[in-house]
């Protein structure tokens, strides 16, 4: 049995407007997805319920906000037994720099997304957290250069 709902125009409508705007009112929400308050609140009921929303959010931006070092990091493992496994996950998970994280095929085990105010904060990201971990093998840097698109939004 899948995990996926089926969605009929409206409810494509309504997750495109959320994602645009989270907090546009229920009442401007119904009106521009043709439809009565009542059962727009319902829908958006069913979808936070099922899981479809996960969550509301503001989108900040990361140079504004102080954070002007950006990298993607490809990792490899030494070892691939389960416990160190679920420690890496786990220390991954608890990590506010890594924004995003991946298991992945090819020859990084996984990539990540990091985030730090600058270079020495990203320095110390690597000597006093990853590279302690002993699942570790290495590391690769792409250091990001420019923001050529950032959508956290998925296509409806």
């Amino acid at each position: 049995m899948s995990d996926q709902m089926r969605f009929d125009d409206r409810d494509r409508k309504i997750l495109e407007l959320l994602q645009r705007d989270c907090r546009i009112s229920n009442a401007d929400l119904a009106e521009r997805a043709g439809m009565s308050a009542s059962a727009c609140w319902r829908r958006v009921k069913a979808f936070e319920d099922a899981g479809v929303i996960e969550r509301y959010r503001a989108d900040v931006s990361p140079t504004k906000a102080g954070n002007s070092f950006q990298a993607l990091v490809q990792v490899q493992l030494a070892r691939h037994n389960q416990e160190k496994l679920a420690e890496f996950i786990k220390a991954i998970a608890h990590r506010a720099e890594v924004l995003e994280c991946y298991a992945t095929t090819g020859q990084a085990d996984y990539q990540m997304r990091v985030l730090c105010r600058d270079i020495a904060a990203y320095n110390r990201f690597l000597e006093d957290f990853l590279f302690r971990l002993p699942a570790v093998e290495s590391a690769q840097t792409n250091v990001v250069l420019r923001e050529i698109k950032r959508n956290t939004s998925i296509p409806m």
